[in-house]
């Protein structure tokens, strides 16, 4: 993609969603590292990858800048790859089964701010909590001295119509709220980790806090 596009394109989206108080998180999964140190450059300070390799990868490539970017983790982590990535991220935003929570707690050095992965839709592909299970998860974290449970992410399905897509993000911001005014120490549960390229402006309707896109910024066949 041309510099000036890209430059172009993420100011659009970055005045968009701060507009609506919450914070974007450009998904550079699918470009190098030298467009990821060019977003960095164009004051695109949350980046987010979803394999550890790569992200292992571009931490070398970006070792005089890696300090000052805010990394999140947006991909199933899988328990073996925790110790090489769990303290070299700010978010993770895929806490899907205590048995992650169990291998983050024997290995982070210091607490990691989590997002409780919930499975809006109930889809058999899609990991995470069931909503009916999130209390009960939430719970559980409370011996979890490494995990800051800092809110609650999902996705929602690729063929949504827009009145679903409404549903699973308000079904989302309801458990947030419930959860946000218990008041736990632990769980703070203040942020809404939701809304992608094809359904983020739906997502800032609903509160959504952060917003994780990737083609609406790369992709040569989005609208500019």
């Amino acid at each position: 993609m041309d510099d000036q596009l890209l430059s172009q394109r993420l100011a659009t989206i970055q005045s968009q969603v701060h507009e609506q108080g919450a914070e974007l998180i450009a998904v550079t999964k699918f470009v190098d590292s030298q467009t990821t140190r060019l977003l960095y450059e164009m004051g695109q300070y949350h980046l987010a990858e979803n394999r550890s390799d790569k992200f292992l990868a571009k931490l070398e490539d970006l070792a005089d800048i890696k300090d000052q970017i805010t990394w999140h983790f947006i991909g199933h982590l899988q328990s073996r790859q925790v110790k090489l990535i769990i303290n070299q991220i700010d978010y993770l935003h895929s806490l899907d089964r205590m048995s992650l929570a169990k291998e983050i707690q024997k290995r982070a050095d210091h607490p990691i701010q989590c997002f409780l992965q919930v499975n809006v839709s109930g889809e058999e592909s899609k990991g995470g909590f069931a909503p009916d299970q999130v209390d009960e998860a939430v719970g559980s974290l409370k011996d979890y001295d490494k995990i800051r449970l800092v809110g609650l992410m999902t996705m929602a399905p690729i063929d949504a119509n827009e009145a679903d897509l409404h549903h699973y993000f308000q079904t989302l911001k309801n458990l947030q709220v419930r959860i946000a005014e218990r008041g736990l120490a632990y769980a703070p549960c203040s942020e809404l980790s939701m809304g992608m390229t094809r359904d983020y402006p739906i997502a800032l309707s609903e509160g959504a806090t952060f917003i994780r896109l990737g083609r609406a910024l790369f992709n040569q066949d989005q609208p500019q």
